[in-house]
């Protein structure tokens, strides 16, 4: 027979020790056989037989003629958890992948998809022996095979070895018996990604579930594969050519201001990126289709001023909907748009948020942001507050970037009975912007209230006044602002913004494909590629039936807006949250009373945030059948629940207009409570982002970036489930867009390109019956390879006693305002509470309303939690006198 004979080496006397022998082969054959080309196993059978050693049948060297090739490992792969003391583990395997190639070679146990592992048998899985020219190389193999396994549904020691034959000591080959002892790094392992895994859970969730973003909306009835516009005409092209980017870099903001101003042709921003989905698709355009034209836009576009492509509501809705990392758009655009300037919205001491911040997080946000690749800042507040303008700007100019500071357009300068909003008010606040260092000055006219001829006047008047380059912003909700740009042309405006044919007009931006086509032959022609703009074009009119549900802008132009006033960003937007919350019948109301609800607030600027909150107030008067009128005729002692951010701004978190709050409507709305007084970032405590970074770690259980402490700094709750989904779902931005909104059907493929050189191949297949849990197995096939996920079907849910309504006759009731999310909770069963105490936080779509206690008493009842869904008039608390 064969036999083992174990030894053990001292190192520090150089002697043999001897252990054991085993009269059987023992599972290190394998290294044998690997170095020495000898089947110890055959040869043991043949002995078995009566064969001797060097017969012609077996044919074995004699013991000094014994070769030895190169150097061979082996790993034994288990499913032994290193993190529990290596506990076994057991379950089934729901996916098995092994290695192969060159120097590998693999002894199989109970290892393949499917297999069920119980705690009473021995938990090998597979024997893997690598073998190479020395012990470093033969390690390299080994770590690479190590890599190739693809094991799910029980834990392993993979981690565990991979940190040995990485380690040098072991690669060296001076490890001794104390090894482990002595290295504990051995035991820290990064955290597996299972990408597939998480991503086959998401896809199985939409597929079973639904995606809640479009449930119970229109759903498109067939999408078509969009035409990708050819990255370029010229085969030998590689690198795209140098644009305003590589222009900025070498001439520094001041210079490249006054190149932008020496310039005949019309500069323009495409705002396809950012602007325009915002306001025709609620922002809820993906990445994955914004990167599809970055090559094209970079190759054949090179000569457009910028392109708008981040901030404003973007950074919001990428968390909170679509559950991507704003920063990793920033990134990737970036890579792919090298050469032309990019430009984002920046809300002054609201950052891209609707609240103010410390001015530390602003500056800091402003320097993560030019880090990452952005060039232009245009920086505004809601209010046109120069004051809260001031630390954004001053954050912009210290970075290096180009400082575009806007005055928000509003009302109408050829309108003699308005006069709050004239030509001498506006010159006014560019004087003071030009003296705070800008670079250029923007016209935000974000509603597109500003008609062909006023922009002329305007624009005519600021020229004269100032010597920054002027850049011209309108949205096309009239149908008529292209004629604004062209107007504002004729009057020497230096740069203008439009979106591409297919994402234009309506409340997006005007036609830039005509712009450009109207602009041919004359002094202030664009220069852009009409060819490519239409080609561009062509696909986003293609890629915009996968937005259906969230397409809900007009269909056409209307002078309604010149009544209304309501912002194109908003408009869609602010359309969903009336849907949710049942109102989208009543659209026209909604428009009446969004400027009704202006006119109360004082007849304010409305942009981000200050348009947020009165769309918040024009719903919140809707749902609860009141109007402006009925507010007024309130005292400081009522009972009615305002939504958060009005009762905030009218605090003056968000700063104060240039002519203060109309003061009855203050005191009614505060209920006593002191304004803010002076800008609110100054009285706020600068964040520590040392502390606040370590709060955040321990909150989600891993090491934080920079970006992310940021993106948790202005959006707290929105990060947290943001972060909470990525954990669980991994970055879903990969998946193509109609997978990510529909799910796939029985027999559809499609292919996901996680990271560079590195694809899946998902077809989907079936799914089973639902188990005892509730739950399904869905069926795939990864990269021709079966995989199963499990998700639990929501559709099957014991019948639920209906929710209690609160009883209006019983002051001690308090029901649900709105329907609704709980968010937060402030009291318990049997608090004391007195009469107008905080109660608990309900929020609607993005607005967030304090329910205060009608009485003071005791809480008797407490009907809801956290997270939980309520409908108007639901039983929240109950309070007993």
């Amino acid at each position: 027979n064969a036999g083992t004979v174990e030894f053990l080496y001292d190192v520090d006397s150089q002697k043999w020790y001897f252990i054991e022998v085993n009269p059987r082969i023992q599972v290190e054959h394998t290294v044998t056989e690997m170095v020495t080309g000898i089947d110890l196993v055959r040869a043991q059978i043949l002995v078995a037989q009566g064969h001797s050693l060097h017969d012609e049948v077996m044919r074995l060297p004699r013991q000094e003629s014994v070769p030895m090739y190169g150097a061979a490992l082996q790993c034994r792969v288990t499913t032994e958890d290193p993190e529990k003391n290596f506990a076994p583990d057991y379950g089934k395997i729901s996916t098995y992948r092994s290695p192969a190639g060159f120097g590998i070679r693999l002894d199989g146990g109970t290892a393949y998809a499917g297999a069920s592992l119980t705690p009473y048998y021995d938990s090998l899985l597979v024997k893997v022996t690598a073998w190479g020219t020395n012990l470093p190389e033969a390690c390299q193999r080994m770590d690479r095979a190590l890599r190739e396994f693809r094991i799910r549904g029980v834990k392993t020691n993979i981690p565990f070895v991979e940190n040995v034959v990485n380690h040098e000591k072991f690669r060296a080959g001076e490890v001794t018996t104390a090894f482990l002892d002595e290295h504990p790094e051995l035991f820290r392992f990064p955290k597996r990604g299972d990408r597939a895994t998480k991503l086959l859970t998401y896809l199985g969730d939409v597929i079973l579930n639904g995606n809640p973003e479009v449930k119970g909306k229109q759903i498109p009835a067939s999408i078509e594969a969009a035409k990708i516009p050819v990255a370029s005409l010229a085969p030998s092209a590689a690198e795209p050519k140098s644009g305003t980017r590589q222009l900025l870099q070498k001439l520094g903001p001041t210079k490249f201001a006054e190149w932008a101003k020496k310039e005949k042709r019309l500069l323009i921003t495409d705002t396809t990126y950012r602007d325009a989905h915002q306001s025709l698709m609620a922002t809820r355009v993906r990445t994955h289709d914004l990167l599809a034209t970055a090559p094209a836009v970079a190759q054949r576009l090179p000569n457009l001023f910028s392109l708008e492509m981040w901030g404003g509501a973007t950074f919001d809705t990428a968390l909170r909907f679509l559950h991507e990392d704003p920063w990793q758009r920033l990134r990737q655009l970036r890579a792919a748009i090298p050469n032309i300037c990019f430009q984002m919205l920046l809300r002054g001491a609201n950052a891209v948020g609707y609240a103010s911040y410390p001015d530390n997080v602003i500056r800091e946000f402003v320097r993560e942001a030019y880090a990452e690749g952005m060039d232009i800042f245009r920086v505004f507040d809601s209010l046109n507050s120069i004051e809260n303008m001031r630390v954004s700007l001053d954050a912009v100019l210290e970075t290096g970037g180009v400082c575009e500071a806007a005055i928000c357009y509003t009302g109408d300068i050829l309108d003699n009975t308005r006069p709050k909003y004239s030509l001498k008010y506006y010159v006014a606040l560019a004087k003071q912007l030009e003296k705070l260092g800008a670079h250029f000055l923007a016209i935000k006219d974000m509603a597109g209230l500003c008609k062909p001829y006023a922009a002329f006047e305007l624009v005519k008047k600021l020229k004269e006044e100032i010597a920054l380059p002027i850049h011209f912003h309108t949205h096309d909700t009239s149908g008529i602002n292209a004629s604004s740009v062209l107007k504002a042309a004729e009057a020497r405006v230096d740069i203008a913004d439009g979106a591409v044919a297919s994402m234009s007009g309506g409340t997006s931006q005007p036609n830039l494909n005509a712009i450009v086509a109207a602009l041919r032959n004359t002094p202030r022609d664009t220069g852009l590629d009409l060819a490519t703009l239409n080609e561009c074009s062509d696909y986003w009119e293609t890629v915009r039936t996968c937005y259906l549900p969230f397409d809900s802008g007009p269909k056409a132009g209307n002078a309604r807006l010149y009544e209304h006033e309501i912002p194109g960003g908003q408009y869609t937007n602010l359309r969903e949250q009336a849907v949710a919350m049942g109102l989208g019948h009543r659209w026209h109301e909604v428009e009446k009373m969004y400027a009704e609800v202006n006119q109360l607030f004082g007849d304010i600027v409305k942009v981000t945030p200050s348009s947020k909150v009165v769309g918040d107030m024009t719903l919140f008067l809707m749902a609860k059948e009141m109007t402006p009128a009925d507010v007024l005729k309130l005292d400081e002692n009522h009972d009615v629940a305002f939504p958060n951010s009005v009762v905030e701004m009218f605090s003056g978190v968000l700063g104060v207009p240039p002519d203060g709050w109309p003061r009855k409507v203050q005191k009614i709305l505060l209920r006593g409570v002191k304004p803010v007084k002076g800008r609110p970032g100054a009285s706020m405590p600068a964040a520590d982002f040392a502390a606040e970074k370590e709060i955040l770690e321990k909150k989600t259980g891993h090491v934080i970036s920079n970006e992310d402490l940021l993106s948790y700094l202005l959006y707290p709750d929105v990060f947290l489930k943001f972060d909470k989904f990525r954990q669980a779902h991994a970055d879903v931005s990969v998946l193509p867009t109609p997978a990510f909104f529909y799910g796939l059907k029985s027999g559809e493929e499609i292919t996901v390109e996680i990271e560079a050189g590195k694809t899946l191949i998902i077809k989907y297949m079936t799914a089973s019956e639902p188990h005892p849990d509730g739950t399904r197995t869905l069926f795939f096939d990864l990269n021709g390879q079966p995989r199963e996920v499990n998700v639990r079907d929501r559709s099957l849910r014991v019948v639920e006693r209906a929710h209690p309504k609160a009883d209006p006759a019983d002051p001690g009731q308090v029901g649900a305002p709105t329907a609704g999310v709980i968010s937060g909770i402030a009291v318990q069963v049997n608090h004391t509470v007195e009469r107008g105490a905080k109660l608990m936080t309900l929020e609607a779509m993005k607005m967030q309303s304090n329910i205060y206690a009608p009485i003071a008493g005791r809480v008797s009842k407490l009907l809801v939690a956290p997270g939980q869904n309520v409908e108007a008039k639901d039983l929240l608390v109950t309070i007993a006198p």
